[in-house]
């Protein structure tokens, strides 16, 4: 009978953005999938109170605070990884940020931020890693992208230009590296209750546009992000890359 048990036994998995509310679930799923963990993020307290959680449900993880807008921060995080745990065999992809402004009040400085952590940094990283898994002829990536990359979403063009960028940086990766068997794919989600998006919905108006907008009638929550991300790193997903996986709740199909 064929094993269905999803499982990233002896695999080594690096995840950026690891504490925030997607970050954080997806972290949480991969370890207890089995996975060796190294955990990425700007914030040292909110990477320690994660560890001390992993340490009690006897996840191997190691992590590393990074300031991801440095010159060579990607390199640097890579190198650390391989260092420490030894190889790098799946790269998540979750460090975001949103800046929401109307089109014409962007200032350069909201759209170099939201473009240099979900786009440039997002590309750098992968292609550090991507030189490793190139090395060891196996490996996965898989960028936290948006539905903000298909539709358009008001108040976001930084945001929805970004992601956007993400969703067809991720095609161009994996068509360039399944020569060496590397696997590039995308998770899509719709808005996700977190702490960062709970500001957002206590404006009554912009909720409704919301709950509107998707035919499930409901926000997603971080662990319908994080079951797809865990399916596109094991084995069963082989035959999958250049994808954008939309968790959407059916928002893109109207």
């Amino acid at each position: 009978m064929m094993n269905t048990q999803l499982s990233l036994k002896n695999r080594t998995v690096l995840v950026t953005g690891a504490t925030g509310g997607i970050g954080e679930a997806i972290v949480s799923l991969l370890g207890s999938a089995g996975a060796a963990l190294y955990l990425n993020g700007t914030n040292e307290e909110k990477l320690l109170r994660l560890s001390e959680r992993l340490n009690d449900q006897g996840v191997d993880h190691r992590y590393k605070a990074l300031n991801l807008t440095e010159s060579g921060a990607a390199e640097k995080l890579v190198d650390t990884c391989v260092r420490e745990m030894g190889r790098i065999d799946v790269l998540v992809n979750c460090a975001g940020i949103n800046r929401t402004q109307l089109a014409e009040d962007v200032t350069e400085e909201n759209w170099d931020a939201v473009h240099n952590i979900n786009l440039k940094f997002l590309f750098f990283i992968c292609q550090a890693a991507g030189r490793e898994m190139i090395k060891n002829r196996r490996g996965k990536i898989i960028n936290i992208s948006s539905q903000a990359g298909s539709v358009a979403i008001p108040f976001r063009a930084a945001y929805c230009s970004s992601k956007g960028g993400v969703d067809q940086l991720t095609r161009v990766l994996a068509l360039e590296w399944s020569k060496y068997n590397i696997n590039v794919n995308a998770v899509a989600p719709t808005f996700v209750k977190t702490e960062m998006t709970k500001k957002m919905f206590d404006d009554p108006e912009f909720k409704k546009f919301v709950l509107d907008s998707i035919p499930l009638g409901r926000m997603a929550n971080p662990e319908e992000v994080a079951y797809p991300v865990l399916f596109l790193a094991t084995e069963y997903a082989d035959m999958i890359t250049g994808h954008v996986l939309l968790v959407d709740g059916g928002l893109t199909i109207k």
